[in-house]
């Protein structure tokens, strides 16, 4: 089986990518982050999904975004309450956590190095890139090619990494929807997550 890495913060999207990213036929190794959110209860369900799931290795990697703050997930700045799909229209919002999505695809290149794993699958989809700049179909081109020169394994031609984003046209109504065909134990897990990731 080919191996993949997979973001999981244990939240609706990361859980689902991670499903298909077996569903494709993945060895799957999955990545978490501790990096100061307020709402690290999502780790809690990315252990007990990981192991629902049997993946091939659950690591946790610690750092503390909330030393240089800029956002509602990891600073003193007040969490919104959206009550529908309208309210997150109109810029950038305030949870938007500066070069998240970058530090952690770089985490997530450096471990598929060394595992000669040539697939990343990371949960960003289409809800998400209208608000968050690195959520985009642009931001994940850019950082393939990037990712494809920045390695040992990319530059000898040993590696050529792909980051896979099967989310990225898909409703939050679509991903529910295909986490429920995905099995049992994704049935499960799915219904019990919070609706972030």
């Amino acid at each position: 089986m080919k191996k993949a890495v997979c973001l999981l913060s244990g939240g609706l999207d990361s859980t689902t990518a991670l499903a298909i990213a077996q569903q494709q036929g993945f060895n799957v190794h999955a990545m978490s982050f501790r990096y100061g959110q307020r709402h690290s209860v999502e780790l809690t369900k990315a252990e007990a999904f990981a192991r629902a799931r049997n993946v091939a290795k659950h690591i946790i990697v610690d750092f503390d975004l909330r030393m240089i703050g800029g956002s509602a997930l990891t600073d003193d700045i007040d969490v919104p309450k959206h009550q529908s799909a309208a309210d997150l229209e109109g810029g950038i919002p305030v949870t938007y956590v500066p070069a998240r999505n970058t530090i952690f695809l770089s985490f997530a290149l450096g471990w598929a190095e060394v595992l000669g794993a040539e697939d990343i699958f990371i949960g960003v989809n289409a809800l998400d890139y209208s608000g968050y700049p690195d959520c985009r179909p642009e931001y994940i081109e850019t950082f393939e090619t990037l990712a494809n020169r920045a390695t040992k394994a990319g530059v000898e031609g040993t590696q050529h990494l792909k980051i896979h984003v099967p989310l990225m046209q898909m409703s939050k109504a679509d991903i529910i929807r295909s986490g429920l065909e995905l099995g049992p134990l994704c049935q499960y897990d799915l219904r019990h997550l919070p609706l972030t990731i």
